[in-house]
């Protein structure tokens, strides 16, 4: 799947800091700048606490300088200077409680950032057009959005508390260096930092191939087992447990050889930076003994240097770890915006307005005008459609499978487009109007129904979460479902399960024709909506349906001929165009492909 800059939605980029990474950084500064002053605040607080920091040596230093330690005299503590230890513990508490500020001031910026992303990420998969999600990888896409939303936490608290303020303590311990020591202190100090980040990029940068395709198996094997479990009954039904198990180890396989090459790469980094430590290390203190020796420096200034370097260099310990999930995270962060940045391909027009309704008690006109399509280019599914619906009518269609039913629901509810030709409700191309009011005047009940994890009462308000519960009641008692939930333990509160399996598939059909009902649509589309009705719902159903279609425009698009009788209209099709078009009663007089599957469903409901 590619997104609109046409990049893979797979890729990721092992070079440093490439111009991809940057256009991330630049997509998320919005959502941080939403807070300008608690950036500006947090920011001041990050550097007055590195201020503190390195004054914290420097008074230690002071304080070591201005012992004059003497056996000989038992007093000499007492001219230690009180200032300048209650100066050293302001000075610690001060670094601590401008660090904690930070965090704090922050922290509000940061969880906002994700929020916002995530909530962006989610509504706007929504919104993607149904091609993108039969395509997808579910357990894939979940994991993209929560390494994502993780994503900017670990680049936030990554460059923030770790990356920008080691770069402002570097740049002060220089400064400092350069200003009161030889200047070969800040020589040997930036040296062995430009080598120490050089190595550790490189040795990262070749490290880098292992954490992804870490990632990649782990997203692999977490895509097949949710695949596996959401077809749970499919697995049992052929024996496949062992075959599944198979497929998730396979992954897990490769995940775990791509995870100890990581390990060992990583002791190959920590040594090489250890070694680079110690190399710096022993030069400053090699030139701060000199200075010493030679009388340039103190014992203080001894112990200065090595703290000050010490200081630095412990979270330099961690640059490789930090560098690698930055990186990350910026892949991570890549992969969700590229789902931001995905194609809507059906989108409303810029000058689309809402769907105007001659009559919404009566039920809209509908009419299909030589309406072509395909979901692949080299098989046409439409072909020149043209038939109209008249308001407050019934129109059934029938054929075999494939010959194209389905998709007239799918196009007239916009989930695609037709490659030609118009579809107009009350005289509206249907393009031309918003989807969201589009949607609303249209309700569906599909040939496969999934229910939503909850109970039996959600999944039926779910058609207008606003209705009170007696309006969920009677839409219950219309679709011939109010006495099969009374009878349950739990009524209305019972779960249905992971998509609905608790309940059987004409259970699961009648609560769909429920929430469709309460959503009160001016069009009704019955999508093979009894297929799994038993004999005795199915006709209790169709008498209430004909009451229904009296106040709506009605499409039903059926195999059993027996449910379609009362029809208005019959359109027949095959090979994804209209063959046949009448009654029930006018096409048995024609004796053609109607009349033909009539007598063979007769003669099977007979046997």
């Amino acid at each position: 799947m590619r997104h609109s800059s046409g990049r893979p939605y797979s890729s990721t980029d092992s070079k440093p800091f490439q111009r991809g990474d940057w256009r991330v950084i630049r997509d998320l500064l919005p959502y941080l700048l939403e807070y300008r002053l608690r950036v500006v605040l947090a920011l001041t607080c990050l550097i007055a606490a590195k201020f503190a920091n390195l004054g914290i040596p420097i008074l230690m230093k002071r304080l070591i300088d201005a012992l004059n330690i003497n056996e000989s005299s038992p007093h000499a503590l007492l001219v230690v200077p009180i200032g300048l230890i209650v100066a050293y513990g302001l000075l610690r508490i001060s670094a601590a409680l401008f660090t904690e500020l930070r965090e704090s001031l922050f922290a509000r910026v940061t969880q906002n950032a994700v929020r916002k992303v995530a909530l962006q990420v989610f509504e706007h998969l929504h919104s993607l057009a149904l091609s993108f999600h039969l395509a997808r990888q579910t357990g894939g896409v979940s994991r993209d959005i929560e390494r994502g939303a993780r994503g900017i936490q670990s680049l936030i608290s990554y460059s923030l508390y770790s990356i920008l303020p080691t770069l402002i303590e570097f740049c002060l311990v220089l400064g400092y260096f350069a200003y009161s020591y030889n200047y070969w202190f800040a020589v040997i100090t930036l040296s062995a930092l430009v080598l120490y980040i050089a190595f550790t990029v490189v040795v990262t940068e070749w490290r880098t191939h292992f954490r992804r395709t870490m990632n990649d198996m782990d997203s692999r094997a977490n895509q097949k087992a949710i695949d596996s479990l959401l077809n749970f009954e499919t697995v049992k039904y052929f024996g496949n447990e062992a075959f599944e198990a198979k497929r998730y180890d396979d992954n897990l396989a490769r995940y775990q050889v791509a995870a100890v090459k990581s390990q060992k790469s990583l002791a190959v980094l920590n040594l090489g930076q250890q070694i680079i430590i110690a190399v710096g290390l022993m030069l400053i203190l090699w030139r701060a003994m000199i200075g010493v020796v030679n009388g340039t420096m103190t014992l203080g200034d001894l112990v200065l240097v090595n703290t000050l370097m010490i200081q630095l260099y412990i979270p330099l310990n961690f640059l490789g770890v930090i560098y690698r999930e930055i990186k990350q995270a910026l892949t991570d962060m890549d992969r969700m915006f590229s789902l931001l940045n995905t194609d809507k391909e059906i989108a409303d027009a810029p000058n689309a307005t809402p769907l105007n309704i001659n009559n919404y008690a009566h039920g809209p006109e509908v009419r299909f005008e030589h309406v072509s399509f395909h979901y692949e280019a080299k098989r046409e599914i439409l072909r020149n459609v043209s038939f109209n619906i008249p308001a407050g009518t019934i129109t059934a269609v029938v054929g075999q499978s494939g010959a194209g039913k389905s998709t007239l629901a799918r196009l007239l509810f916009r989930f695609y487009d037709a490659q030609s030709g118009k579809i107009l409700i009350d005289g509206q191309n249907i393009q031309d109007v918003q989807q969201a009011s589009l949607r609303k005047t249209i309700g569906i009940v599909p040939q496969d129904t999934v229910l939503f994890n909850d109970t039996i009462g959600y999944n039926i308000a779910y058609g207008n979460p606003l209705a009170s519960l007696e309006e969920v009641y009677e839409a219950a008692r219309a679709a011939q479902i109010d006495g099969f939930i009374k009878l349950l333990p739990d009524g209305y509160e019972t779960q249905v399960g992971e998509r609905g399996l608790k309940l059987s598939g004409g259970e699961k059909q009648r609560v769909a024709i429920a929430r469709t009902l309460l959503k009160k649509p001016a069009m009704l589309i019955f999508d093979e909506a009894t297929s799994a009705l038993d004999s005795k719902t199915e006709r209790a159903f169709q008498e209430e349906l004909l009451g229904l279609a009296k106040n709506r425009t009605t499409l039903i698009i059926a195999h059993r001929l027996s449910t379609i009788v009362h029809a208005d209209q019959i359109l027949v099709m095959d090979d994804g165009q209209i063959v046949e078009r009448g009654t029930h009663l006018e096409l048995l007089a024609a004796n053609g492909r109607y009349a033909e599957m009539w007598k063979i469903q007769e003669h099977a409901s007979v046997d």
